[in-house]
């Protein structure tokens, strides 16, 4: 099961805290140094992605030099976001490890990145109050 806390901190700003000890600070458009929450979506559907790809392209025997990701989207109502899209930018070390790069990029955008395949489906938000 996955977990955060989000609380307002002491100087008015707000912070994700997971079980690890990882805090990531959060606010609005207009603050320096924080992300804001659909930064953190699209964040997180590019980390689900890149985390994935490059142990099973680096299993399959081509690390490749660089990998890195763009994930953008666009509001398309004031509160709701249209297609998102995640765009490569690799560097390979051969034509071959190009073909298998592809490969899993493509399977795990289909079948394996959590993030992007709840988005896609539709996971239900539940509002639980005390």
């Amino acid at each position: 099961m996955a977990n955060v806390r989000v609380e307002r901190t002491e100087d008015g700003g707000f912070r994700a805290t997971n079980a690890r000890g990882a805090e990531v600070a959060i606010g609005g458009g207009d603050q320096e140094g924080v992300f804001t929450p659909v930064e953190l979506l699209l964040a997180a559907v590019g980390g689900c992605n890149i985390v994935t790809v490059e142990p099973l392209t680096a299993k399959r025997g081509h690390r490749l030099v660089r990998l890195a990701m763009t994930v953008e989207s666009e509001k398309i109502e004031p509160n709701k976001l249209g297609t998102v899209t995640v765009t490569y930018d690799v560097e390979l070390p051969s034509e071959e490890a190009g073909e298998v790069f592809e490969a899993v990029a493509h399977r795990v955008h289909e079948k394996y990145c959590t993030v992007s395949r709840s988005l896609q489906d539709g996971t239900e938000v539940r509002l639980e109050l005390p």
